[in-house]
């Protein structure tokens, strides 16, 4: 604090008493105008991140779209020109956390900012872009694929509301799905509508509808309905046209139902178990997919069906379940006094021999069961329980298999590895492990690495695995990586942390000859990407600029394209090895 002096100004009391109050307050004055001010620190000034809001396809701009960050903590509206400007509180004197991004003192900062606009995807996934004061941004929306049409029934018909079902072909676990996109009911105009879609391949179908008009219907007489319509008319899903659509693109497509005969189905049940209930799918000239249904009881199945050749399986839901399976054919005529046999489901056993030339990590934790970690049952999984599930994930998009998995033990001494009620069918066989990876998995001499496992029903041979934990180590670097940031200005750099370059990865897809499994690495804003534990085996390593989801790296023929890309490597248990990689622009 700053000190005043009074020595230009001197009082005596008898002085002060005889001068006038006036004077009194003149002196008082006087001195206070020789203590100097304290100094004013200036306010702080707020720092602005300006930019432009376009359609990533048209690369107009969006006017009116909400501009906001990733915590919520700024946000702002575009103007009709599709620009923002958003104020933010000026950069800290201390390190603290701004809009998900730790800030140092006297730093530049950036704050991942995203958009949204209805007519347009919120991607916020792989939408978000980082932004910094001083420097001009620029957000892209995707805009919404439509698929718009009618379903048409014939003129004499009175309007009534279809159910229309859309698939999408997605990668899991690169693997091409057919998975439900969404249904709609028709209006009683016809007119359906599939909104907010992302590009990609569709497949698009009608419900069947019974015709239950009571001036068309009467006890006894022919029954008639609609069956399913698989866009444009073909007769089951396989056959159906795959949609291709592309951002911000609409689709017609109009279906037209015809009215068909159709007539009672009854197929008697031997051999049932008693169970929660029973399910059916309906197979139209044995290829499975959505569109027919029939009915079950504990003894039999019934329905209606038009005419054709059909493939039907049945099975029980809850433990202890048998499957059926029947071919049959509905001709002019009901299709009556067909059986079918249930058969039990398989109980798989699965043996596993360890080769592990290290201790065990002290991160192995409870394999997971059916949801459920064995310590929640009331066990302490022993072996390769403690660290060790096995999955087995059906082949076919459709029909009654599911997910099968290790049972749960029966009781603190049972250390068996079983997989129980497995409906017969074709299965991928999915390891999941906290210690070592399988080297080896087989059951009747075949390679369950590469070739499903096909189960007949009944007793099944065992899943042999081979454990070990020799694994091999890689860094690299990948040459023409764009980074989002400045190093200079960018505050995760500047203490430290890496940080991303764009959502550059690098896969390593593995080849037919050898036994690795699929890994990705995420590659930092200096191109560098480094994997600690990776199994041995062959290996081609792509690096593209952004995450690649729907890469079918499990498909031979999808992976040709890529035959001249990357680089092969072939890694050994415990070798270290670096890799120079190119980048692949997927915008080429």
């Amino acid at each position: 604090m700053k000190k005043c002096t009074t020595s230009a100004v001197r009082f005596s009391y008898p002085a002060l008493a005889n001068r006038s109050v006036l004077a009194l307050a003149a002196g008082i004055t006087s001195l206070f105008l020789l203590c100097p001010a304290p100094a004013q620190e200036a306010a702080p000034q707020p720092e602005y991140i300006r930019g432009i809001v376009v359609n990533s396809v048209t690369h107009e701009p969006v006017g009116r779209a909400l501009v906001f960050s990733s915590s919520n903590r700024f946000a702002t509206l575009t103007n009709s020109e599709g620009r923002f400007e958003l104020a933010l509180p000026p950069a800290p004197k201390s390190n603290e956390n701004m809009g998900s991004v730790l800030v140092t003192a006297g730093t530049a900062f950036s704050v991942p900012l995203m958009a949204r606009r209805p007519g347009f995807l919120e991607d916020y996934a792989h939408g978000s872009v980082s932004a910094a004061p001083g420097k001009e941004t620029t957000i892209k929306l995707v805009p919404e694929a439509l698929i718009v049409g009618h379903v048409v029934l014939p003129s004499s018909e009175p309007s009534d509301q279809i159910q229309v079902e859309l698939y999408r072909r997605t990668v899991q676990d690169g693997r091409a799905r057919w998975v439900m996109q969404n249904q709609v009911r028709s209006k009683a105009s016809g007119e359906f509508r599939f909104a907010e879609l992302p590009a990609g391949s569709y497949k698009l179908l009608t419900r069947e509808l019974l015709d239950r008009d009571p001036l068309t219907t009467y006890p006894g007489g022919q029954l008639f309905g609609y069956p399913p319509v698989y866009f444009p008319a073909a007769s089951d899903f396989v056959s159906a046209q795959s949609i291709q659509l592309a951002a911000g693109k609409t689709f017609q497509a109009d279906i037209v139902l015809v009215k068909r005969p159709y007539y009672t189905v009854r197929i008697a049940v031997t051999n049932s178990q008693p169970t929660l209930g029973m399910q059916v799918v309906v197979a139209p000239e044995g290829h499975w997919g959505p569109g027919y249904s029939l009915g079950a009881g504990q003894t039999s199945i019934s329905g209606l069906l038009p005419d054709g050749t059909y493939v039907v399986e049945a099975g029980g839901f809850g433990p202890n379940s048998s499957t059926g399976l029947l071919s049959f054919a509905v001709k002019a005529a009901p299709a009556e006094g067909a059986v079918m046999a249930l058969t039990p489901n398989a109980s798989i056993p699965v043996s596993v021999k360890e080769e592990f030339a290290g201790p065990e990590s002290g991160g192995a934790t409870a394999a997971i069961i059916e949801g459920t970690p064995i310590k929640h049952l009331g066990f302490h999984p022993s072996g390769p329980r403690k660290y060790l599930n096995i999955r087995l994930e059906p082949v076919d998009d459709f029909g009654l298999r599911s997910l099968s998995s290790l049972r749960p033990p029966t009781s603190e001494e049972d250390e068996s590895l079983v997989i129980d009620n497995v409906i017969p069918g074709s299965y991928w066989v999915k390891i999941d492990s906290s210690r070592g990876f399988p080297s080896s998995v087989t059951a009747g001499g075949v390679d369950l690495l590469h070739e499903p496992l096909v189960v007949s029903g009944g007793s099944s041979p065992p899943i042999e695995i081979t454990m070990r934990d020799d694994w091999a180590q890689v860094d690299g670097i990948v040459d023409g990586v764009a980074s989002p940031f400045e190093q200079s200005s960018n505050p995760l750099a500047q203490i430290g942390i890496p940080f991303p370059a764009g959502g550059a990865h690098a896969y390593f897809v593995p080849l037919s000859e050898g036994s690795g499994e699929f890994r990705d690495a995420w590659v930092d804003g200096d191109g560098k990407f480094n994997l600690e534990q990776i199994p041995p085996g062959a290996y081609r390593v792509l690096a593209f600029d952004r995450e690649q989801p729907e890469l079918e790296y499990r498909n031979a023929e999808a992976m040709r394209a890529y035959e001249s890309k990357g680089q092969v490597v072939r890694l050994l248990g415990n070798q270290k090895e670096h890799l120079h990689l190119q980048l692949i622009n997927t915008n080429e």
